[in-house]
């Protein structure tokens, strides 16, 4: 029995075109939650830039999986996975990052910050419908604890940084730049926190995503949806692909569960 289901954002939740949740996964929602299925988030981004959306979530996973918390009730949070970036892999990032003059982000618990600004970040920020975080300097950035590194940076040197980083991981999902995340933190692994805080079996999870980062979520899910969208190695680690997101694809794959 289908229990919990977990939504990644971009590409999953919000289409890349229209950047808003169709009315067809409203819909999606309801049918879950008229069959007791408790709702969750499970995203890149981390909370300060998942945008007000017109379905509810019981808890999130954010920043891949770095900071997982519930919300009891809307003015508490309750953290149940708090994982950031060692500070020796944040500065060897920063070092590397001004050296080459790349533009880069870094999230932190509450926030977010951008050094470098470059052509590429802001047509990033546009394509997102990103909010413009406070401009700071790349040695401001190593006084902060960073979940999160956001490194604008082409695929071909991900080798080269991940050698740099002995403790991180870059789980890449966007041709344009990289997440940088700490070791352990995946959102599998934020799954089975949230899981284990509801009393939630893993079999009875469902979970949909078209991103790179979302493999580890697609294979440990009792069943991983991946969306038409997706690209070809996403989709060969799931048990279901439904249709894209422009194409009503979470209620197209809720309905066939459901019916």
């Amino acid at each position: 029995m289908i229990k919990a289901a977990f939504f990644d954002i971009d590409g999953t939740l919000l289409s890349f075109t229209t950047h808003r949740i169709s009315e067809g996964t409203v819909r999606a929602f309801d049918t879950l939650h008229r069959h007791g299925v408790r709702t969750f988030i499970s995203s890149g981004r981390p909370k300060v830039l998942i945008p007000p959306m017109p379905v509810t979530f019981e808890a999130y996973i954010t920043m891949n999986g770095a900071l997982v918390f519930t919300t009891p009730n809307p003015n508490e949070r309750l953290t149940l996975v708090s994982n950031p970036i060692p500070q020796e892999d944040l500065n060897a990032w920063l070092d590397f990052a001004k050296q080459h003059n790349l533009c880069t982000m870094i999230f932190t618990a509450d926030g977010m910050m951008l050094a470098q600004p470059n052509e590429v970040g802001m047509k990033l920020r546009d394509q997102l419908e990103f909010t413009m975080p406070p401009v700071v300097t790349i040695d401001e950035m190593r006084n902060h604890t960073a979940y999160q590194i956001i490194a604008l940076m082409p695929a071909d040197l991900d080798a080269h940084v991940a050698s740099l980083l002995p403790h991180c991981r870059l789980p890449r999902w966007h041709p344009a730049f990289t997440d940088i995340v700490a070791d352990g933190n995946s959102k599998a692994v934020g799954m089975e926190a949230l899981c284990r805080h509801f009393g939630i079996c893993q079999a009875d999870t469902i979970a949909f995503g078209d991103g790179a980062n979302d493999i580890e979520m697609l294979q440990w899910a009792g069943i991983g949806i991946a969306m038409g969208n997706a690209e070809p190695a996403v989709k060969q680690h799931a048990d279901m692909v439904t249709t894209p997101v422009d194409e009503e694809g979470i209620e197209q794959a809720v309905n066939q569960l459901f019916s």
